[in-house]
């Protein structure tokens, strides 16, 4: 089956927005792209930004210490990349093919009001998440401030010198990292992309410095991919195995539901599917494999596991060396916050009120909101940030089991690009006053379906349900959106 875009929208070098376009639908960021550039190497360098974070280290880290064996990791973290892999295939071509953001997409589902659902949704998990990572890397920060001037250390007490819960030098670090962010922001697309192609190449170089120092100080003979003793054998690591699968799908669900926001920008999908195959299989295992190896080296030269890629660095006797890999795991996390948690609310903000709220104005609403939820006092109060953001959490299986049963199973891969953008009564998205029902009751059977393990797990049964939320509420999602839009007159117009 092929795809069907009409019109063909990649002819020229900007964003335009034709004179059809309903203004209260369109700007110049949301309007389907006209010229689209971008290679593999820059898919490719979109998920190693996105890989290569304080997070993802102790991510990839605490799989494997899980108690499995190294071999059933390894194959946990294959199986679940390559599913990743596969589901943003998925949904980038319909962005990629229209050149339009994840926002404009969803009126394809939701109609052309209704899209601010998702938009709103997915905006605010970036908001929180934005924030979180924020505070992360201003501990790498801090860490060099401190090393370089001991007399601030004083300053990095919060309940000596503090603020709403954060000391001193960590405000300072805090809204430093802000500024940069923002600044990078706030010069474009094709200045992220160039700020990402180099982050992720960036913390390869540090990451095996890192790794050949301890090499160097440990020897060759201590290297191990068991990071503790294995608990499970046979098919008892059957469900933990399950379970890490779905915790690397899960990690990677928020970015791999907005992917639209940056295949839009590629030349093809053929070079979409190669970035993300270096990017996600080929990368995420590498990096992977290097974290483990740099974290089991940690035991034999510090006496003590280390999963934390700062305080690893931290160790080493040497200035230079503590400011390098410090900085570097900064700018990492820096790249991660802009790629995954700034322009997926520029466009959701910006879908809202396209001409009163521009990308770069989306994008400074979420950046003030970061601040506002004081992510520092999140973080460090485990059940607030667990409820907060799983429950929001539960709500991108759905949206994106909504958006993928909408393009590939009604709609047969169709879109027409100008529809997407129009509100009279009689569009092709218009369904009821701007709003598809049947989206909406996908997206909430599903999203209260995923959330209630999330919210019950001191009942029986409940904790293993919540690893597999996503599933279960993409998979709702999808199946009811297509029953009904497939059975009922709700879709008549469509």
């Amino acid at each position: 089956m092929t795809d069907t875009v009409t019109p063909a929208t990649v002819d020229s070098s900007a964003a335009k927005s034709p004179p059809a376009y309903d203004p209260r639908l369109t700007n110049d960021d949301l309007a389907p792209l006209r010229k689209q550039t971008w290679g593999a190497y820059h898919i490719f360098a979109f998920w190693m930004s996105d890989v290569h974070s304080v997070g993802g280290y102790v991510t990839a880290g605490s799989l494997f210490a899980l108690g499995l064996a190294g071999w059933q990791v390894l194959a946990a973290l294959l199986i679940g990349i390559t599913i990743v892999y596969f589901l943003c295939n998925l949904v980038a071509a319909p962005s990629q093919r229209a050149g339009v953001p994840y926002p404009v997409m969803c009126r394809s589902a939701f109609g052309v009001k209704g899209a601010n659902i998702p938009a709103v949704i997915r905006g605010l998990i970036a908001v929180a998440w934005y924030g979180i990572q924020t505070y992360l890397a201003s501990a790498a920060l801090i860490v060099v401030a401190v090393k370089l001037f001991p007399s601030l250390a004083p300053y990095a007490v919060a309940k000596d010198y503090g603020f709403l819960g954060l000391s001193l030098l960590g405000w300072c670090a805090y809204l430093v990292l802000w500024v940069v962010q923002a600044a990078v922001f706030w010069q474009g697309m094709e200045s992220i992309r160039k700020f990402i192609d180099f982050c992720g190449p960036a913390v390869y170089i540090v990451m095996f410095l890192l790794c050949g120092y301890l090499i160097y100080k440990a020897g060759w003979g201590s290297i191990n991919l068991q990071l503790g003793s294995v608990k499970y054998h046979g098919w008892d690591a059957l469900p933990v195995v399950l379970g890490a699968i779905a915790l690397v799908v899960s990690y990677f669900c928020g970015p791999m539901l907005n992917f639209g926001d940056f295949s839009r920008y590629s030349k093809s999908m053929a070079a979409v599917r190669r970035g993300n195959l270096l990017g996600l299989p080929v990368n995420f295992l590498a990096f992977s494999l290097l974290v483990v190896i740099t974290a089991s080296l940690t035991i034999p030269v510090y006496g003590e596991l280390i999963t934390d890629p700062v305080e690893t660095v931290s160790r080493i006797d040497s200035t230079f060396a503590i400011v390098l890999g410090a900085l570097t795991f900064t700018i990492a996390t820096v790249g991660i916050n802009i790629v995954a948690n700034f322009i997926s609310p520029a466009f959701d903000f910006s879908h809202v009120s396209p001409q009163k709220i521009s990308w770069r104005m989306g994008g400074m609403i979420a950046a003030v909101g970061s601040v506002l939820i004081t992510p520092w006092n999140l973080y460090n109060n485990p059940d607030v940030i667990h409820y907060t953001l799983e429950v929001l959490g539960a709500f991108i299986g759905p949206l994106f089991g909504v958006l993928i049963a909408d393009y590939y199973l009604v709609r047969k891969r169709e879109i027409v690009v100008d529809e997407l953008f129009t509100m009279a009564e009689s569009g092709k998205y218009w369904y009821r006053k701007g709003f598809n029902p049947v989206a909406v009751i996908a997206t909430v059977i599903g999203a209260i379906a995923a959330v209630f393990p999330v919210l019950a797990k001191d009942v029986y049964g409940m904790h293993t349900a919540a690893q597999y939320s996503w599933f279960i509420g993409c998979g709702l999602a999808l199946a009811i959106y297509y029953a009904l839009a497939t059975r009922t007159r709700l879709m008549a117009t469509a």
